[in-house]
Parts: structure tokens; C-alpha cells; sequence
């Protein structure tokens, strides 16, 4: 398929809908699989990688979902195209950084995900707008099931499925959800929720995972070990902690607007503001922008924005987005001038549509 087509879509997980969708941005979980008859993709040669690749793309696509995915050829493409492919959250950073053969398959909505030849010989990806866990793990465990019909999995009666990295043997599961905590951060409260997740053995990231620093005031919220809990536990687990982390967010942006509200209404208004005028601007102050942005449409605020177009301005003025919008490769300045240009564009057509 062609990636350009891509540009001025978003994924249905930006789409601003679902429980809890002015905090929860997205639900994600992930499965780690490999396959029984090839070493790890670490251990693996480039006849390994090659064989890997070709055997799991056939047999993706041969699944009764497998029609409607557009399967990209990682390889073979651009450095700018796989930094795209991050941005949309369709790929990895490692999988984007990684050599050899290896490939993605992805919905039309950009809600499934099948990285091939990541860290794992397949990581399968189930992604939804707001609070879905139940919902997202049963889609994912029906396409496990249908591809596991299909391949043997490198599975141990006792440790469960065997995966490249140690924590995640066992269910080989990764639940995360992505939530947008401003208030709790200006509040200065967030590190409070930090010190409480970790010793419930949960993960805090930003929002390209793993490594990643938060940005835009967005936190992943994720189980850190596999080995020894089942799915529905995994599952239980963070369903009991984030409707907490939900409320203690919205108790701060009330007690925001009830001790502070014009101090509250000056710092998303001066946002809009800048976001609005700047001939300038860089990608991590338009995040950090955007944020109070957000806050305030959802606090009544602001109100000729809708939710879903800041939450894919989020993505759209990412560095590979912004270039792919130019159709050129630009450096940094250039981009800081390009990206000012297309917020002034978009929040215009959308004041003028509301």
C-alpha cells in the first residue's frame, strides 16, 4: 500500500470516544509469540529472519482477518516511512530500528497491529479509543486463536509461552492503557501515583512505551511481569487500578477550576493562544501545549475545538508527519516552521467549522 495515504487519516483510537475517553486515550494489549521451529529473532541468522518473515506473512494472511490487512515490507522501506509507522503507533522504535527482514500488517483502522521479526518472531496488537479493556482482550485472543491454528508456537507446559525477554514468559501479555494526567501534574501529584503503581508491579512509560519519556502529559500504564498470573488476572489487575487513576485525576482538574479557575482559564487560553499565532514551534512544546488544550475542551474551556482533531494533532505534528505532509525532508527549524504553519491551518478550519 501507499503510506501517503495514510497522511491525513488517523487511527481509531484517536477518535476521542469510549468510557472514560477525556482521560483514557487509548487501550492497548499486546501478545509476544514465537515460533517453535526457529531460534529468538536475537539468536536468529538472515536465512532464519528471511524464512520467519515469509512463513508468518503467509499465514497472516491466510487467517480470516487477514483479508482486510495491508502487509508493509519493513526492509525495503525509507527510514522516514518507519518513523511514520512508530508515530501512528503501528511498529515499535525497535522494530523501526531493527535490520533484516521483517514486516507489519495493520487494519484499515489501524486497531490491529502484527509486527513481524520484532523482538519476538510475532507480536500480535489489539489498540481501541478509551477505557476497553475486556473488549480489546477478546478481540486480540480470537486472532491468537486463529493464528495459532495455523502455527506452533514455541509454548513450555510450565512456563507457558516462551518469549526473547524473560518478563514476558508465561502469558506473553502486555496490557497498557494510555492516559492524559495534566492536572495531576500541575498539581504535582503524579509522582505520588508513580511510587503507588510501582509497588503494584505496574510499568509507567510515555507514549511510544518502553524508554520513552511522557510528553504531553501522557502516561502508559502497563503489567510489568507475565510469568505466574493468567490473562484475566493481568487483566483484572489493571482494571481495578485505573478507574482510581481516572478519579484522582478528575478530583485535580475539579479542584483546579473550583480554587483556581481563572488562573486555570489563562493557562489553556494563553495555550490556544500560542498554538494558534506561533510562526515557530517545536515539537515538545506543542505537545506540552496541547495538553492544556485538551484539558480545557473537556473542562468546557474551550469551545470551538473538538476532542479528536487535538488528539490527532498529537500524532500529525510528529517530525516523520509533519515531512511526509511537506512530501520532503526537512531539518529541524524547517520543521518547527512547518509545524507552527499546519496549527495555524488546522485550528483555523476547525474555529470555522464549530
Amino acid at each position: 500500500m501507499n503510506l501517503d495515504d495514510l497522511i491525513r487519516t488517523s487511527g481509531e483510537w484517536l477518535r476521542g470516544s469510549g468510557p472514560e475517553a477525556d482521560i483514557v486515550i487509548s487501550t492497548r494489549v499486546r501478545l509476544a509469540r514465537n515460533m517453535a521451529e526457529f531460534p529468538f529473532v536475537n539468536r536468529a541468522s538472515s536465512h532464519d529472519k528471511a524464512q520467519i518473515e515469509l512463513l508468518l506473512r503467509e499465514r497472516i494472511m491466510e487467517c480470516g482477518f487477514g483479508s482486510s490487512l495491508s502487509y508493509i515490507d519493513l526492509s525495503g522501506l525509507e527510514s522516514l516511512d518507519r518513523q511514520f509507522l512508530v508515530e501512528r503507533q503501528l511498529i515499535s522504535r525497535e522494530h523501526a530500528a531493527a535490520e533484516g527482514n521483517r514486516g507489519v500488517a495493520f487494519a484499515p483502522q489501524e486497531n490491529v497491529s502484527l509486527m513481524v521479526n520484532e523482538e519476538d518472531h510475532l507480536r500480535i496488537q489489539v489498540m481501541h479509543s478509551g477505557l476497553v479493556l475486556e473488549q480489546t482482550w477478546e478481540e486480540i485472543s480470537q486472532l491468537d486463536d486463529q493464528l495459532e491454528s495455523r502455527i506452533t508456537y514455541a509454548f513450555h507446559e510450565q512456563l507457558g509461552y516462551l518469549t526473547a525477554c524473560p518478563t514476558n514468559v508465561g502469558t506473553g501479555i502486555r496490557v497498557s492503557v494510555m492516559l492524559h494526567l495534566p492536572a495531576l501534574v500541575i498539581t504535582k501529584q503524579i509522582e505520588k501515583v508513580f511510587r503507588a503503581l510501582q509497588k503494584l508491579s505496574l510499568a509507567v512509560r510515555g507514549l511510544y512505551g518502553e524508554g520513552s519519556q511522557a510528553s504531553g502529559d501522557f502516561y502508559q500504564i502497563s503489567n510489568q511481569v507475565t510469568l505466574g498470573k493468567s490473562e484475566e488476572e493481568l487483566i483484572k489487575n489493571i482494571s481495578s487500578v485505573i478507574p482510581q487513576i481516572v478519579l484522582y485525576e478528575r478530583q485535580a482538574r475539579n479542584a483546579l477550576v473550583k480554587e483556581s479557575r481563572q488562573n486555570l482559564h489563562d493557562r489553556v487560553s494563553r495555550a490556544y493562544g500560542i498554538l494558534r499565532t506561533a510562526q515557530t514551534i517545536s515539537s515538545e512544546e506543542t505537545m506540552h501545549l496541547l495538553s492544556s488544550v485538551r484539558m480545557g475542551i473537556n473542562l468546557g474551556l474551550i469551545e470551538d475545538l473538538a476532542i479528536p482533531t487535538v488528539n490527532e494533532l498529537f500524532i500529525q505534528t510528529q517530525p516523520a508527519h509533519l515531512q511526509k505532509l511537506q512530501g520532503s525532508a526537512l531539518e529541524s527549524e524547517e520543521r518547527n516552521v512547518a509545524r507552527a504553519t499546519y496549527l495555524r491551518g488546522r485550528l483555523r478550519q476547525a474555529a470555522s467549522d464549530n
